[in-house]
Formats: C-alpha cells, structure tokens, sequence
C-alpha cells in the first residue's frame, strides 16, 4: 500500500505528513476512522511505513507527521544501524534537536489536519505512538483535550517521556492502551508501575488498558535484532488490533 503525502497546517507552516487511505472498497462512500501516528526516535522508518500500512489495511485512515522536517537537514527516516549504540545516539540527537512543544504542536495539528480530510469521520479520530511518539502521543491527546478536541482513542507503545508526563493523565481520559515490556532497561518497572497507577487513576478507568509484556526490553516491537522481542510484538499487535476494533471500529 503507497502512502501519498498531505500538508499538515500549523502555526510555523506547513509540516509534511504521510496518509495511508484504506482500499476503496473499505470506503464505500461513507468517511472511515482515522488514526494520527507518531514515531519513534529513528523516524518515519520502513518498520514506523509498514506499521501504518497495515493499520490502513484495517480500515482506518493513517496520517504519520513526518515531525523530522524541521531539521536542518530534514530527516524522514534513518536506516537500520549495524552498530546499535551509534545508531541509538543518531536517534536520540534527533529528538534533542527538535523542541518537544513543537512536536507536541505538529501533533495537534496533524489530529485536526486528519479530521479535515474528505475521506475520514471527524468524530472518530485517535492517536498512537511508539517510544519517543508514545509519549508524545500522550502530551498531544491532553493538549487536544484540553482544547475541547480530545481524540477518541490513545495507544501509546513504551512512551519513553511518560514519567515526566504524569501530572496532565487527568486529561487523558480517553480510552487508551498502553504497552509495556517486564524487562524495560530504558523505563524500570518500578516506573512502569507508577505509570499504570497514573492513566488508570489507580485502576478507577475501566477506559485504560494496560498490558505488560514478559521477558520484553524497550521498543520491542522494532524489527532491528537489538530491540525486537518476536512474541511481544505479535502479542501486542493482536491487543492493538482488537482494542482498535472495540474503541475505534470501521463501520
């Protein structure tokens, strides 16, 4: 399935974005849900296409801000490192060289950039996020939330900002999925226990699912042999698949 890109409107200009549409007889002319999907520190990478891909191949509408544009040089997605702590360093250097709340404004914008699109239902727009865009995914759902804009749906893969985050979860009260793996090096348990306490309002939203994933490290469901975790990924992509179905279904 071939992306074709759409402009994403903010307040410093255009941001180039990726749109995935479902096949044309998933959309019968009748508007489809939408997903916004924000990346991990590595970008828009082959693994982060084929992810929105199939979430298309589902039914749904997926927008993915290309939020590396604003670099100087401009960067969509960086390749599989062979050495794994050099190409780590590479992604993180990325995320620092770009200003979080300017991220967090691109991702707002790319929700209201994919409500306006002829071909999705305005009504049922979520956001997800891998990693650093787990995180983000959660800033930006409070933000719009805030606004009176909340997307109808959250999945957050290992938000690795979620620690720093946990004073605005009375704004994220939509339904949500949160992933985790036991063996997080990157976000200790300990952590990841704080986190749940936080988005469930200590287990008081029935909305938040919270799903941890055995003997899985950070960023599991990356296919580079550093960080996949096989049966997690799979695992966590069938949760994935049937929370979207029960909160965000394809009529």
């Amino acid at each position: 399935m071939t992306a074709t890109t759409l402009p994403i409107p903010t307040d410093d200009g255009d941001l180039p974005g990726l749109l995935w549409l479902p096949p044309n007889e998933a959309r019968a002319d009748r508007p489809v849900p939408g997903l916004v999907v924000l990346q991990e520190i590595f970008g828009l990478s082959a693994y982060l296409q084929q992810r929105c891909a199939q979430l298309a191949e589902l039914g749904r509408a997926v927008l993915a801000p290309q939020l590396f544009a604003r670099l100087d040089p401009p960067v969509v997605g960086l390749p599989d490192g062979e050495d794994f702590e050099a190409w780590l360093g590479e992604g993180i250097a990325l995320t620092q060289a770009l200003p979080w709340q300017r991220a967090e404004a691109d991702a707002v914008a790319a929700l209201e950039a994919l409500r306006g699109h002829e071909a999705v239902d305005a009504a049922h727009v979520g956001i997800m996020g891998f990693c650093y865009g787990g995180g983000l995914a959660f800033a930006a759902a409070a933000t719009a939330r805030e606004q009176g804009r909340a997307p109808a749906v959250l999945v957050s893969y290992y938000g690795s900002a979620l620690p720093t985050l946990l004073d605005r979860a009375a704004s994220v009260d939509m339904p949500s999925l949160h992933l985790f793996g036991t063996d997080d090096a990157f976000i200790p348990m300990e952590q990841v226990e704080q986190i749940r306490q936080a988005v469930t309002a200590s287990g008081t939203r029935e909305q938040v699912r919270f799903e941890l994933h055995e003997g899985a490290g950070h960023a599991f469901d990356n296919p580079h042999p550093g960080l996949h975790h096989a049966q997690a990924a799979k695992r966590a992509w069938m949760q994935t698949r049937q929370f979207l179905e029960e909160e965000l279904p394809v009529s």
